[in-house]
């Protein structure tokens, strides 16, 4: 029998850690944020907001990364270390 493999990271939790990382490095709020996407500043918020069940799509990433004039590509990274360090500062 085959060994169960390590529970997979959470890449919903990566992006939420990289949007803010980003967003907070361009100066933007939240708010800011929802506006330059239009999207509510409520689902700016829970997206960012840590252990809470995120649910957003493909186009919502591709949009948000597109108001903070990145590629997407940089919102799927993964390096907790770093990341966190980032949102720290």
């Amino acid at each position: 029998m085959k060994a169960r493999k390590e529970k997979c990271y959470d890449v919903y939790e990566v992006i939420a850690k990289n949007i803010k990382f980003y967003r907070t490095s361009k100066k933007l709020t939240q708010a800011e944020l929802a506006e330059k996407t239009e999207y509510s500043h409520e689902f700016i918020r829970r997206i960012e907001a840590p252990n809470t069940q995120k649910n957003f799509s493909i186009d919502a990433v591709s949009n948000i990364a597109n108001a903070l004039d990145i590629d997407i590509e940089l919102l799927f990274e993964k390096n907790d270390k770093v990341i966190d360090e980032r949102i720290k500062n």
